[in-house]
């Protein structure tokens, strides 16, 4: 290299800084750049930087699963080396086997489940009514209490209704 395209680089370094290197490219096209660590003209240090140019998407339009997660951990620094497409692809068919096994082992567990149902060793799962406000069957009624209540020199003991009674009688 010559001498004057030597002072140029510098000059160009000294006011610009250095130029964004291009790491990698993803298999959705999206490339990958880096920013050395470098000093300042008047001596401030400014780290590395890392950033992706996305093909066809303005910055709004990102979505779930737009990055491979390999490049997401190396733009945020969780990782120091960018990842390989070799990497890539193995997690990728590593992460289709865990939900193709998630799935075998799910419909495995509602086949068991259903014949334990059948077999009756499970109870069947109960839907509860919860009762509330308007919901209670006895709404406006006074309601029957399991713990005594006093109120100056009364008392009344508290009552006790077997479940699945309907009588509001004390028992």
């Amino acid at each position: 290299m010559s001498r004057p395209w030597r002072a140029l680089r510098a000059l160009r370094l000294q006011l610009f800084g250095p130029a964004k290197e291009l790491v990698g490219t993803d298999q959705f096209g999206n490339k990958y750049y880096r920013v050395p660590k470098h000093e300042t003209r008047a001596g401030q240090i400014i780290p590395e930087r890392r950033f992706v140019e996305a093909i066809n998407r303005q910055a709004y339009q990102y979505e779930m699963g737009d990055f491979p997660t390999e490049w997401e951990a190396w733009i945020r620094k969780k990782r120091k080396d960018p990842p390989t497409i070799e990497e890539i692809l193995k997690n990728e068919n590593y992460r289709e086997e865990m939900k193709q096994k998630i799935k075998d082992v799910s419909e495995k567990d509602k086949l068991l489940q259903a014949k334990e149902y059948k077999e009756g060793l499970v109870a069947e799962r109960v839907h509860t009514h919860v009762k509330g406000h308007a919901s209670a069957p006895y709404y406006g009624k006074k309601e029957p209490s399991q713990d005594p209540t006093s109120a100056a020199s009364s008392f009344q003991p508290g009552s006790w209704m077997p479940p699945g009674s309907g009588s509001s009688h004390n028992k």
